[in-house]
């Protein structure tokens, strides 16, 4: 949690944490700033104190929504440098850094270098910078970063956010499902009023505009993917395929706050009109390893375990899983789950080869996304929700949508 920086800072031996980019659609900055809306800013955090953020004077506003002790960047002005440095925008801001740094006593020590800038400006700046102030040693971490790991497991604010997202997301799955059972089949094929086929693009533009309305984005795109796109799993659908009976359809959504929020993550397999016997055998298989997993979440248990026990209950049920052949694209053919955040994808992360170190903690928010895949079968099934680890032990799913495999149609 956001709360655990200060002893993870010291953990990693980071004196402070460097935060740069736009204040939305940038996690670090979004996770310290609570969602300011900063078209460009510059963080910085010391260990063992609250964080200053620096903005531009037409964003002094958006930037007191913080809750932050703020500077104006005009005091440093960044005309008179960019004049120092010959013309030259990014050694200007080089200089900036610089000065900024030196203020706030972090010209020297282990800083740890986060946000989101183009690569090559970012390199040039930072590469800059070090040589400036050859006592500052800047870190980019490898693997999991201090961000990372404090974002594993949220508190009451984020938990909140998550579960609103949850509602949006669902209400937007129910408008999904009544728009299908609402058109006619014809010919195996659901059609529009004027006869025309209903395709997977048109479902799809409904998902963006009822988000939209209801003030989520979708920047990661839907999952809404029929037949044979089912059986593949980040298989996002063909816009011009049809609407047929009968087949999978696995819906993922996996929709934000506007502005680069908290996002939520869920997903629905449905057949339209009818299932075959086929479709049916996997989907009551799915089920079935998705409640007993559900049922056996535990607190403390090593997240690696959630997954080797998906693949055990998957191969007592027949199917190849990437424990038998890790190259498996017939079977169970992904890990179990992941955290979810600022990021679509945190940690904790549900790994085969996942450290015992990775547990379900109290404050995780984790998906659990069992699935089955068959391309030469044309048909895939996947279901999951977002699931909160409460700290009294109770695993929350955060909003509820039916499991129902079957849409009925008209017709």
């Amino acid at each position: 949690m956001k709360k655990d920086l200060d002893a993870l800072m010291q953990n990693r031996q980071l004196d402070a944490l460097l935060v740069v980019g736009a204040g939305s659609h940038n996690p670090p900055m979004t996770y310290l700033t609570n969602g300011a809306d900063l078209t460009q800013a510059i963080l910085v955090k010391k260990r063992g104190e609250q964080p200053t953020l620096f903005h531009w004077s037409m964003e002094r506003d958006e930037a007191a929504k913080s809750g932050l002790p703020t500077r104006d960047l005009g005091e440093f002005r960044l005309d008179l440098l960019v004049q120092q440095a010959g013309g030259d925008q990014t050694l200007g801001m080089v200089y900036l850094l610089e000065k900024i740094l030196t203020e706030q006593q972090v010209a020297s020590g282990r800083v740890g270098l986060y946000g989101i800038l183009d690569a090559g400006r970012a390199y040039a700046s930072f590469t800059r910078l070090q040589q400036a102030l050859p006592e500052l040693e800047l870190i980019g971490e490898m693997g999991i970063s201090v961000f990372g790991e404090a974002m594993a497991t949220k508190d009451d604010v984020e938990v909140e956010r998550i579960r609103r997202m949850g509602k949006i997301t669902t209400e937007v799955i129910g408008k999904t499902a009544d728009f299908l059972t609402g058109h006619r089949a014809r010919n195996n094929v659901l059609v529009e009023a004027n006869g025309d086929p209903l395709t997977i693009g048109e479902v799809k533009r409904r998902i963006d505009l009822w988000l939209a309305e209801r003030g989520a984005e979708n920047p990661e795109r839907t999952i809404f993917a029929s037949g044979y796109d089912a059986a593949v799993p980040h298989s996002t659908g063909e816009n011009a395929s049809l609407m047929r009976l009968g087949e999978t359809v696995v819906f993922d959504i996996f929709p934000r706050e506007v502005g680069g929020g908290y996002f939520y993550d869920i997903t629905r397999t449905w057949c339209l009109g009818y299932a075959t016997d086929e479709a049916l055998a996997l989907y009551e298989d799915v089920r079935a390893v998705y409640l007993q997993l559900r049922s056996e979440l535990r607190l403390g248990q090593v997240c690696r375990l959630y997954q080797e026990r998906a693949c055990e209950l998957f191969e007592q049920r027949g199917h190849a899983t990437v424990r038998t052949n890790p190259q498996t694209q017939d079977g169970y053919v992904h890990s179990l789950g992941h955290g979810v955040g600022l990021h679509l994808h945190e940690e904790p992360a549900f790994r085969l080869n996942g450290p015992d170190s990775v547990r379900l903690a109290p404050g995780a928010v984790i998906t659990v996304e069992p699935g089955l895949y068959y391309p030469g079968r044309k048909m895939g099934v996947r279901l999951e929700d977002t699931i909160y680890a409460r700290p009294d032990g109770v695993f929350e799913t955060l909003a509820d949508f039916p499991l129902d495999l079957v849409l009925p149609v008209q017709g």
